[in-house]
């Protein structure tokens, strides 16, 4: 059998590492775990929250991050995450199990009502956060969603190391703000939710 490689790297949030399995992980779309219950649609992610240090699991395009407890530490839990990411990728293990199929919830399902008057902003926004920010999210081992447009304000939800890194609310003001104003003067304010 072909020995596997699994890179890590470090993401903006330093209680996440994004691991490369150097294969697709998901074919279409993301997946956010945010607790051992939600983590129970996945082997692989059940498996990681098993460790008791994992927070959080978040499947990518081709990567997966873990996020680890405050307090915990990375030289302790790396090589039990890599232990099992090896294990589930060398014996070709489903990413999910049957009944429920592996995607999040897809981007336009937005949780504000969108008003339809405002599609052609909404459009904008939308090819935006899909060409411009979720590519470089991605690269930070996570991912972002959006949510909703309601009187200038976009609603945006991050995913993944995203999620709770603390440089994100200086992402999302300072980059992502700045970017939608620039492109579509009727956005206002960017919020995370």
């Amino acid at each position: 059998m072909a020995t596997m490689l699994i890179e890590t790297e470090a993401t903006p949030n330093p209680a996440t590492l994004k691991f490369l399995p150097g294969r697709p992980v998901m074919e279409v779309g993301t997946r956010d775990f945010a607790s051992p219950e939600e983590a129970e649609a996945s082997p692989l992610a059940e498996a990681l929250f098993t460790l008791g240090d994992v927070t959080g699991v978040f499947f990518g395009r081709d990567f997966i991050s873990v996020t680890i407890a405050p307090g915990s530490d990375w030289r302790d839990a790396k090589p039990d995450v890599l232990g099992i990411l090896l294990d589930h990728f060398a014996a070709n293990m489903p990413l999910f199990r049957t009944a429920s199929a592996g995607f999040s919830v897809p981007a336009e399902s937005a949780d504000f009502g969108d008003n339809p008057e405002d599609a052609e902003i909404i459009e904008q926004i939308k090819d935006l956060i899909e060409t411009r920010v979720r590519p470089a999210v991605a690269n930070d081992g996570g991912d972002i969603v959006y949510r909703g447009f309601d009187q200038g304000k976009v609603y945006l939800q991050m995913q993944g190391a995203c999620a709770g890194c603390p440089s994100s609310t200086a992402t999302l003001k300072n980059g992502i703000e700045q970017l939608l104003k620039h492109y579509v003067p009727e956005v206002t304010e960017v919020r995370a939710v």
